[in-house]
């Protein structure tokens, strides 16, 4: 099939990549890196606000420019490329998609405005300690003024710095549903998480905390963790790529034996996987992406997606760091960031054995 980009699609991902990649360099990072505060680029921020990129694929309704999964895939393939220190994955990707299609239109107008302008940060917290993403321990009960959580999320992507919480929980009557929480709820507190990365991950920990209900029954809760699988599978592309590019350009000015290294057979069968590994990581998630924007039923593509995005991800820079040598676990060479990345990636939303466990699952049920 031909996943190439459509026009809009396109210009979205080349204003995406002006921008993230005139604010993500090197020396920028490292700045960041080497600061007391969270891994967060402020400017950069604004800048995604000011130029649209924010926006782009919120609906037309709630004041963006209503593109699609697709659209967003692509720019969330520019901040893997440029291992930006923005969430755009957690607001855009994990949180969103389930807002914009299922939470009451004044909520969603307010968030998702919100969110256009630069001026709100979103995440999900969907992991607990041993549980299950579809069947949350954390408990929802009904109030007189509404709704109120209790229990603990774990390994919240940018819990440090987001200003609201999508949180899947469980319903007395065997019900589950998904919640908002805003950051200044009475009951949340945020367990701050030490990182490999240097990511603002944190603990979610909820004690009668009161929520506003976005969607009931689990049928939500699969659309919208689908959703956030496929777009994180899109930030792998971008990580996966950059970490290939570095990488042959390194082995063409790497000598020994005074020729490139890039000449000796191993390295170039090392460097073609991996670029098959890569185009497995592109073509499986832009897949999934394709299927879930025009609502088709994309649960086994979305395993899929994930599943190359962990396992070939892996494999794209664990060749990247042995070709390198040395020189690939120094900081002051942009290459560790992307085999960081690469490895939270695999982790977050479930690693590989549990997609070969999910897929497993379809295929014993498929009658074909």
């Amino acid at each position: 099939m031909d996943f190439s980009l459509e026009e809009e699609q396109s210009a979205i991902a080349e204003l995406a990549a002006q921008v993230i990649g005139d604010h993500s360099t090197h020396d920028r990072l490292r700045e960041i890196e080497r600061s007391d505060g969270p891994r967060f680029d402020t400017e950069l921020w604004a800048a995604l606000a000011d130029t649209g990129v924010l926006g782009a694929c919120i609906p037309e309704e709630f004041g963006g420019a209503g593109l699609d999964l697709v659209a967003l895939g692509a720019v969330l393939e520019e901040a893997g490329r440029h291992a930006a220190a923005v969430p755009l994955w957690e607001t855009l990707g994990l949180a969103a998609p389930a807002i914009a299609k299922f939470a009451p239109k004044a909520l969603a107008s307010e968030i998702l405005g919100g969110v256009a302008a630069g001026q709100m940060i979103l995440t999900a917290g969907w992991h607990e300690r041993g549980g299950d993403v579809h069947e949350p321990g954390t408990v929802a009960e009904r109030t007189d003024d509404g709704w109120t959580l209790t229990g603990t999320k774990v390994c919240v992507p940018a819990a440090t710095i987001a200003d609201g919480f999508v949180i899947p929980a469980s319903i007395a009557d065997g019900s589950v549903g998904l919640f908002f929480v805003r950051r200044n709820a009475e009951g949340l507190a945020i367990e701050p998480l030490v990182t490999t990365l240097g990511d603002p991950q944190g603990a979610v920990l909820l004690a009668d905390t009161p929520a506003e209900l976005i969607a009931e029954g689990r049928d939500s809760l699969r659309w919208s963790y689908e959703r956030a699988v496929a777009t994180q599978c899109a930030t792998a592309i971008g990580v996966c790529a950059e970490a290939l590019r570095l990488t042959a350009e390194y082995s063409k000015e790497r000598k020994q034996f005074e020729v490139p290294i890039a000449s000796f057979q191993a390295v170039a069968h090392r460097l073609a996987d991996s670029y098959v590994d890569t185009e497995g990581v592109r073509l499986s998630s832009r897949q999934a992406l394709w299927r879930l924007s025009v609502g088709m039923d994309a649960s086994t593509e979305v395993a899929t997606a994930k599943y190359w995005a962990s396992h070939g991800g892996q494999r794209v820079v664990h060749a990247a760091q042995h070709i390198h040598g040395g020189v690939g676990v120094d900081r002051d060479y942009p290459l560790h960031r992307y085999f960081l990345a690469a490895k939270e990636l695999e982790l977050q939303l479930g690693g590989e054995t549990l997609q070969l466990r999910d897929l497993g699952r379809m295929i014993a049920a498929s009658t074909v």
